[in-house]
């Protein structure tokens, strides 16, 4: 049965020396139109045969008239699997055999940079500190041979500063930043995560002096004791092993790993890290800054007593300030019509928050 295509071939035999031919079709590996539920998305197709490809695409499409944004069904090897048309040169045209196509893929990991830096970050000044060896390694990797500061853990609380601190090491060295949330590297096949792993290991290695920010770490690296929960945490651990062991040899690298709870990882993962930094929750002159911080990006007057506030948040983190506090009183405000968020508003959220943490506490049975 021949496939239908997104694009069309060419019919009318008067219209086709009208019908312009395309020297160049940019193509993105898309997968399957359809997959079975919780299955993961299919992995992008690759080629090592840059040649190979060009018989093999021209065989199959050769006179389907396309356009960008149209999509190229594979008919041969892997029926259905699509392939989105990114571009083409002229801008739409009938694919002939002397069409060139490139195959472009979608990195594993892409350089994050936000405009962030030490001086934005409230508090955290101890784990700070001793982020400025890490500073002077990627200013100046060769100083430092084989005592390089190359494993960090970052442990602490959600919304404590932990990603701002790794991105502004990044800024304040001009080194790119890789942010890998962890559970991206489970693969849906035995060796994708393993594979995976190296990928990304070797991305930051040609860019290096470079940070690779490994988020919540655990999700992947768990003790081996979790493992009867998680069949493919032997693979992804043995690869992270000889990944961080081996990074004397990816010069300039800085791998660093995120957890909320560092107790779960895997003791030969976690061994590996030479320097564990905690992250603590703000005190109280830290959550008055915060606050004070965030107050002035508020898109409408706030009015309240932030010593009171202050007091009333205990145990908060940034984030929560943030979010829970004044992004919930904006809300609130806008919702009834106010010119300003008011103190009353803000007791009302806090009010709230009290009253659904004390349901969330276990009960004490006698």
């Amino acid at each position: 049965m021949q496939h239908l295509s997104s694009s069309i071939r060419e019919k009318p035999e008067t219209k086709r020396s009208r019908v312009q031919s395309l020297s160049v079709v940019e193509l993105q590996p898309s997968g399957y139109p359809f997959r079975i539920a919780g299955e993961d998305s299919p992995i992008a197709l690759l080629t090592d045969d840059v040649e190979l490809f060009q018989a093999y695409a021209r065989e199959q499409w050769a006179g389907i008239y396309i356009k960008k944004g149209d999509y190229l069904f594979d008919q041969l090897v892997f029926p259905d699997f699509a392939f989105k048309v990114s571009d083409t040169h002229p801008n739409q045209g009938r694919i002939s055999f002397s069409t060139r196509f490139i195959l472009k893929r979608k990195p594993l990991i892409q350089e994050k940079r936000l405009k962030v830096h030490f001086s934005d970050i409230v508090g955290q000044s101890e784990a700070k500190n001793k982020c400025l060896i890490i500073k002077k390694y990627l200013e100046k990797p060769e100083a430092f041979g084989d005592w390089a500061p190359r494993n960090i853990l970052f442990y602490g609380s959600p919304g404590t500063g932990k990603t701002m601190v790794a991105q502004a090491l990044a800024n304040e060295t001009n080194a790119p930043f890789y942010l890998v949330k962890s559970t991206d590297l489970i693969g849906v096949n035995v060796g994708d995560a393993s594979r995976r792993v190296h990928q990304i290991f070797k991305i930051a290695s040609d860019n290096a002096p470079s940070v690779l920010y490994l988020d919540e770490i655990d999700a992947i690296g768990l003790d081996r004791s979790f493992q009867n929960i998680r069949g493919d945490v032997s693979e992804i651990v043995s690869a992270l092993l000889g990944e961080m062991d081996g990074l004397s040899a990816n010069f300039g690298v800085v791998c660093i790993g995120a957890t909320n709870n560092p107790v779960i990882i895997d003791k030969a993962i976690r061994s590996r890290f030479e320097e564990e930094i905690e992250f603590k929750l703000p005190s109280m002159e830290d959550r008055e800054q915060i606050l004070r911080l965030y107050i002035k990006k508020v898109p409408m007057p706030v009015k309240a007593d932030l010593k009171k506030i202050v007091k009333e948040t205990e145990g908060f983190s940034g984030r929560d300030l943030k979010d829970k506090i004044l992004k919930a009183a904006l809300h609130k405000a806008i919702l009834q019509d106010e010119k300003c968020v008011t103190q009353e508003i803000i007791d009302s959220i806090l009010s709230q928050l009290n009253e659904k943490s004390s349901k969330e506490k276990p009960r004490m049975f006698t």
